[in-house]
């Protein structure tokens, strides 16, 4: 049986992975597939670099058009990441007869429509295992293995990044920027890490998972997003204090008046699966109406365990596998049911509120006052003495279940409060 022969575009930490895996381990590949795969063509922008590795002769190029004018290359992989050039590689790769394989969540998060339409219509298909959740093969568990249930929910953690500042800061006592500046150092943070801690990357994915889940068209812009930029480590000290631990989480909540979207920082009970996942490492909880929870735990980056899911991709796809999804999900068409997005002000929840306050006789009840106001009650309250006369002293309030624009409006009024000295953080608790 003939080799297929495929491409990858884009050479950086994940390509190399790719790159890799092809190479050194061909005879698993065919053993797999049952015949020869083939990688002809490396296109990167950057053929002088040294990536700690030698190269087959010819195999790096800079040509683009090289891949795009062979024939004989039926799957190409695009791992350059972000929305331009990526998009426009993509569809021309797909105007010329070739089959897609992506990482790239911020591209299907914004224009999956006009990808998975192009597509369709040359007869071509798209896969993206792993966009979300690096080697974690969540996308292929919830668009095939679990596909006899009616999801019922879904809560992440899918920003590795995030999740070991979080760790830092919990275990080391480390301060959010020492954090950071340790994830950059370790590779694990890029140079301005603004969308992974702003959770951008988060939501990103979070738009992914709803339409592939639940069925959700919606504009990953549109989903209420916080990031860990405001935890400091006194949030870190309380949590714990409280039994909790902070993780960013993506949550898609399938309720009878809609589906709730969200990505905060959120205190989560200790001792649970969700809580203990620690440093980069990811998980995904999924609760299916016939298989109940299911966990889905492992490295949510980095090279192999991304390129990892790409070349499961890449399987699936010669296998024919892909071709049979591709067609039966209808991912990001007008045939595929649109679940009704929620009213994010309309969500409940419960909220850890953290405020810096005068220390003086009747802040509280001020406080207490204007939650009171708007419905919201307290569940608890920490407020440790102040070690200086005059200074101004932390305040903690959790809350039972409240609607979220009542705690965003109580919050906004709250602010302008004269003894109140900065911005309130707010985050999520769950049980």
């Amino acid at each position: 049986m003939n080799s297929v022969k495929v491409a990858l575009i884009g050479f950086g930490t994940i390509g190399t992975g790719v790159a890799r895996i092809l190479l050194e381990h061909k005879d698993r590949i065919a053993r797999v597939c049952g015949r020869s795969v083939e990688l002809v063509r490396i296109c990167d922008k950057d053929i002088t670099r040294s990536r700690g590795w030698n190269l087959p002769d010819g195999l790096l190029t800079d040509d683009l058009d090289s891949i795009l004018d062979d024939p004989s290359i039926s799957v190409a992989m695009e791992l350059i990441g972000g929305i331009e050039p990526a998009k426009s590689i993509i569809l021309s790769l797909l105007k010329s007869g070739k089959n897609v394989i992506t990482a790239n969540k911020a591209l299907l998060a914004t224009s999956g429509p006009q990808i998975f339409e192009a597509a369709r219509g040359y007869g071509k298909t798209v896969a993206f295992e792993a966009a979300v959740g690096g080697g974690i093969p969540i996308i292929n568990a919830i668009s095939t293995a679990l596909q006899a249930n009616e999801l019922k929910s879904l809560q992440a953690i899918v920003n590795g990044t995030c999740n070991f500042i979080l760790t830092q800061m919990e275990e080391r006592g480390t301060d959010y920027a020492a954090a950071v500046r340790e994830a950059q150092r370790l590779g694990y943070a890029e140079a301005d890490p603004s969308m992974d801690v702003d959770g951008t990357d988060t939501v990103q994915k979070l738009a992914i998972l709803a339409h592939i889940g639940f069925g959700a068209n919606v504009n990953w812009q549109d989903i209420p997003k916080t990031g860990i930029n405001t935890v400091d480590a006194i949030d870190i000290s309380y949590a714990r204090k409280l039994g909790y631990r902070i993780k960013l989480l993506a949550v898609a909540d399938s309720t009878s008046d809609g589906l709730e979207l969200y990505v905060s920082p959120t205190l989560v009970k200790r001792h649970t699966p969700v809580s203990n996942v620690r440093d980069s490492f990811n998980i995904v909880k999924v609760v299916g109406d016939a298989v109940g929870e299911v966990y889905f735990n492992g490295r949510g980056a980095g090279e192999m365990p991304t390129a990892s899911a790409v070349v499961g991709d890449l399987i699936d796809t010669v296998l024919g596998r892909t071709a049979i999804t591709f067609q039966t999900l209808k991912l990001w068409s007008q045939e595929r049911y649109s679940r009704v997005i929620k009213n994010p002000a309309d969500i409940w929840g419960k909220n850890y509120l953290r405020f810096q306050v005068e220390d003086r006789p009747g802040v509280l009840a001020e406080i207490a006052g204007i939650l009171g106001k708007h419905d919201i009650s307290i569940a608890s309250v920490l407020q440790p003495e102040s070690e200086t006369d005059g200074e101004p002293v932390t305040l903690i309030i959790t809350t039972h279940e409240s609607r979220e624009g009542d705690t965003l409006a109580a919050i906004q009024t709250i602010d302008t409060l004269p003894s109140v000295r900065s911005q309130t953080v707010r985050m999520r608790m769950e049980e």
